[in-house]
């Protein structure tokens, strides 16, 4: 997946030293000087006349790039001889490729052991020279927390450095390394790019997934960001002094930054205990060339000026590194990383109520609920496996919104804890509504979970419609649990065919 291709670099391209901080500009905006119009005007005309560029998340490629991605490497070394020569000291890893389910699309690159490996072994240790973070990017600690404090995430900063990277070539020091991001194309371990990158149509496999929203209010992030990059621009120093033809609203049209934004975010390492402009990080031989895994341990880590990772499993030689992605839901892992983990001990829902503000005693309900540690509006987060706790959790909350009577309400503000006084029929008019809510949950998927297995079991199903189908169906097995789940509840009430009570300001669910 292409960070940027811009014809600029044949047009207008100062090469730089990779390592070199220069001072920072000023915090006012800069204004651009006429002398440098015509050269402006000059990239407009080359940049119209590119035909090699990406579109709808996509990567055009013709005849000519084909022939060149058939062959093995180029005459530039491949990724980890070239980490060798700058610095990477001997390590017990190598890079091997697995065929993409796309014959257009070069094979995934992936770091496996290249001999056997025991808990604890050093796999690879990559020296801070060759890890790009803010620190290097924007020359200062102080002006990096500022702009990602108010202006633009981490991300976006290390997508606009990369993309200018690019802009310089085969003379850019981090060539082999934009190369082997771009080969990758942000692929997940199934060789599926992050939603993100999915046309409308693809996005319609997560119908009745709120993963479908989190993706477009995602989008729209990313598109705000953009909006910024000429304010980072004229601040960060560097950036300013390097290119100071380039505004990158105007060399980089927002689908080439989205692109290089999802490859970034797809790659980026959190590491711990280190200062704010170096906690992300871009690391060579980490992901997306490491596979993410949910029951696994091991986590890139700073140590003693470098990025080192250290195993927590046997490997035999040849066998795929993997590496802990942190507690993230499946929802996480595609919009991110383009898979899902089957075994994902994190995966979870929401569920989001929301005390009536109608209702006359809605001030005392509101005052009881922060006394237990809940909010007028309270998300609920339903842990795979966990479902009959997090219905268990939701019940007291949903009992307060049932209760009617100002004497019944005094008695709930004066206890000690979640306690309302329950009848039969406010628990089967409570139960009642949760088992709807799950039923209407259900409902808005198009398939059933009987329907996504049998589609599951296709070995030629689409790559995007398999993992697509697969966080829809972990979904609809987590609402159905919380579903038999209420309706055991509603079975075991003294009389089950009791009338629910009725509630004119009853909570809303979502």
């Amino acid at each position: 997946m292409d960070l940027v291709y811009s014809p600029m670099a044949k047009c207008i391209a100062a090469p730089f030293p990779c390592f070199t901080h220069r001072p920072l500009a000023g915090f006012s905006r800069v204004s651009v000087s006429p002398k440098y119009a015509n050269a402006r005007r000059l990239w407009r005309m080359c940049s119209a006349s590119s035909s090699d560029t990406l579109v709808d998340g996509s990567l055009k490629e013709g005849r000519k790039s084909l022939e060149v991605a058939s062959k093995k490497e180029d005459e530039y070394a491949d990724l980890k001889s070239w980490m060798h020569e700058n610095g990477l000291p001997p390590c017990r890893v190598v890079v091997k490729d697995r065929p993409s389910h796309n014959a257009k699309h070069l094979p995934i690159h992936y770091v496996a052991a290249s001999e056997d490996l025991q808990a604890g072994d050093i796999a690879f240790s990559v020296p801070d020279s060759l890890v790009v973070t803010l620190e290097r990017v924007l020359g200062n600690e102080t002006i990096a927390e500022l702009l990602t404090t108010n202006k633009l995430s981490e991300l976006a900063c290390l997508a606009l450095y990369l993309m200018y990277e690019k802009k310089q070539g085969k003379k850019s020091f981090w060539y082999p390394y934009i190369r082997e991001l771009d080969r990758q194309r942000a692929r997940g371990q199934l060789a599926v790019e992050s939603p993100l990158l999915w046309s409308d149509a693809e996005l319609d496999y997560l119908t009745g997934s709120p993963t479908k929203a989190e993706v477009l209010e995602r989008a729209e992030g990313i598109k705000r960001e953009y909006n910024e990059l000429d304010t980072v621009w004229f601040m960060a120093g560097s950036l300013f002094q390097q290119y100071p033809y380039d505004i990158p609203t105007e060399a980089f049209p927002f689908e080439i930054f989205k692109q290089a934004f999802v490859a970034v975010q797809s790659c980026v390492v959190h590491l711990q205990k280190v200062s704010l402009a170096r906690r992300f990080a871009l690391v060579p031989l980490g992901p997306p060339l490491l596979s993410y895994c949910s029951n696994c341990k091991a986590m890139l880590a700073a140590v003693d000026g470098a990025v080192q990772l250290v195993v927590d499993r046997s490997y035999s030689a040849g066998d795929p590194i993997v590496v802990w992605c942190g507690p993230q839901p499946n929802s996480k892992l595609l919009i991110n990383y383009g898979f899902v983990d089957e075994e994902n001990s994190y995966d979870r829902l929401m569920v989001e109520a929301a005390l009536n503000t109608e209702d006359p005693q809605y001030q005392d309900k509101r005052l009881a609920a922060q006394r237990n540690g809940k909010l007028s509006v309270q998300a609920f987060q339903v842990c795979v496996g966990k479902e009959r706790e997090a219905v268990l959790e939701m019940l007291p909350y949903l009992r307060l919104g049932y209760v009617s009577d100002p004497s019944e309400m005094e008695t709930v503000l004066s206890s000690q804890g979640p306690i309302c006084p329950v009848s039969p029929c406010m628990e089967r008019a409570v139960l009642d509504q949760l088992s709807d809510y799950f039923k209407a949950r259900l409902a808005c998927y198009p398939t059933t979970l009987s329907e996504d297995e049998a589609l599951l079991v296709d070995a030629d199903l689409d790559p995007k419609k398999r993992v697509a189908t697969q966080l829809v169906r972990l979904e609809k097995k987590i609402l159905n649990a919380c579903l038999e789940t209420t309706v055991n509840f509603i079975n075991q009430l003294p009389d089950h065919s009791v009338s629910p009570c009725p509630a004119p300001f009853a909570p809303t669910l979502k």
